[in-house]
Parts: structure tokens; C-alpha cells; sequence
């Protein structure tokens, strides 16, 4: 099982889409998916029809289950897609509480990692929707993945926010006596404009290496996809996004392989 994590601190830069359309491309070349929704605001869930407020569990039921957590608890709060082999572990509003009520708990910051090992028999990857704040939700998160995905809009105020990401990073990287692997992959960006144009060299310059070399263009076919509550890869398979996202999922896949 590979465990991809999607975060940045700061909303609005394309994590979801990025979790969808990733996820989507994995589902159609026949692997197993499961989508986790670490965000309160339950973003991801709502993507595919899942409303957060009606469901029997959640994510949050992980979290809140301790030392009884086992491979059940994880697959009783799944909900299907309309993609056989497409799962979501969805949020639900009580995730905004958890810091204050379990976060200073013993090992609260390897719950997830637990909670894929009792299900590692089941799934091929995992990708993790994270929350913009930094708490127990985004810790978890970074600790059970295997690589991150920092999606950064090319607008100098995103790269404020990835200044942010980085640096909580170097703290967890010290705390954690590891070294987190990832990749800064460039959103929304339009070659019209000089200042999306300003902002992505700017962002090559300041982390180099870090950066994909592609970039993933703004597409309205996103929101389109959105509305239909399906996967870009399978609503608009051919639109220039979908084929972006193709291209990181290629190069993402290649560096799992380089890392086995």
C-alpha cells in the first residue's frame, strides 16, 4: 500500500482536486483507492454526494475508537463512488473537536497509520485530503504517508502559505527523526498571466528540486466535474487538467517505484 498525503496551510490551492483527479486516474487503471477526508469542512466528502452531517460514522469514529481500532472500524465508515474500486473515508464536523478533545492523548499522532495498517490488505494506494491548519489531523496525516503532495497556487500570496507548510515540516522532521519526502506540484496556472508566470519562477527559484517540472493549468472542466460529482478523469477525460494530473501521477508512480 502506498500512502500519498495532500497538504498545504493554506485553503483554496486545489488539494481536493488534486486528491479527486489522482485519485480517479489510480481507480481506472485498476487499483484499489481509498480517499480519506481529514478536513472538517468536508470538502472531499461532499465531492462525491456524501453529506457529512448525515452520516452513522466517519473518519472522526477512527480517531475516537482507541486501542479497540481494528480493520473493521476503518471498513464500516467507508462509503463507495460511483468508481467500483473507489473509496472514501469521509469527515464529518465533529473532526473540528478532536484537537481539544483527544489531541494531547498518547500516540493520537499515528492514528491513521494504524488505521491503513488494518486495511493494507485491501487497497493499492491511500491519499489523504488534509485539513489548511496545522493540529493532530495534518500530523497524522504527514506521519502514516509515504510522500507529500504540497499543491501551491502560482499567486504570490500561495507562496506565503507554502513558506508556512515548510516550515512545519522542518519541525515535524525534527521531532520525528525523519525526513519527509515530497513534491511541490505548481495549480492553477494560466500562461496569460505575467503574474501567475512571476509567481511560478519565483517558486522554481526559492525550492528548485522540490518543484514537478509540469505545471497544472487552470480548467473550468474541474468545476464541471465537480457539479457531476465525478472523478475530472472520468467526467473530462481528455481536458488538458486531467491530462496535467496524468503526467504527476506518471512521475509520482516512477519515484514510488525508484523508492521500493
Amino acid at each position: 500500500m502506498i500512502v500519498w498525503a495532500i497538504a498545504n496551510q493554506k485553503g483554496g490551492v486545489g488539494k481536493t482536486t488534486t486528491t479527486v483527479t489522482l485519485g480517479g486516474i489510480l481507480a481506472q487503471q485498476g487499483h484499489r483507492v481509498l480517499l480519506v477526508d481529514t478536513d472538517p469542512q468536508a470538502s472531499l466528502s461532499y465531492y462525491f454526494g456524501v453529506d457529512s452531517e448525515e452520516l452513522s460514522s466517519s473518519v472522526y469514529d477512527v480517531f475516537a475508537a482507541g486501542a479497540e481500532l481494528n480493520k473493521d472500524t476503518v471498513l464500516d465508515s467507508l462509503c463507495p463512488t460511483k468508481l467500483d474500486s473507489l473509496f472514501i473515508l469521509p469527515a464529518s464536523m465533529a473532526l473540528a473537536t478532536l484537537d481539544r478533545k483527544m489531541g494531547t492523548q498518547p500516540g493520537m499522532g499515528l492514528i491513521l497509520k494504524k488505521a491503513f495498517a488494518c486495511v493494507a490488505d485491501e487497497f493499492d494506494y491511500v491519499l489523504i485530503d488534509c485539513p489548511p491548519v496545522l493540529g493532530v489531523l495534518m500530523v497524522n496525516a504527514v506521519a502514516a504517508s509515504h510522500h507529500l503532495i504540497i499543491p501551491v497556487q502560482t499567486e504570490f500570496l500561495a507562496l506565503k502559505g507554502l513558506q508556512r507548510m515548510m516550515h512545519t515540516l522542518e519541525i515535524m522532521s525534527k521531532s520525528q527523526n525523519r525526513k519527509f519526502q515530497r513534491i511541490i506540484v505548481p495549480t492553477m496556472f494560466d500562461k496569460r498571466v505575467n503574474a501567475a508566470a512571476d509567481a511560478y519562477k519565483v517558486l522554481c527559484d526559492d525550492y528548485k528540486d522540490q518543484v514537478w517540472s509540469g505545471v497544472i493549468p487552470v480548467d473550468t472542466r474541474f468545476r464541471d466535474a465537480s457539479q457531476a460529482q465525478s472523478p475530472p478523469s472520468v467526467y473530462c477525460p481528455k481536458s488538458r487538467g486531467v491530462y496535467a494530473y496524468k503526467n504527476l501521477l506518471t512521475h509520482l508512480q516512477s519515484t514510488a517505484s525508484d523508492q521500493s
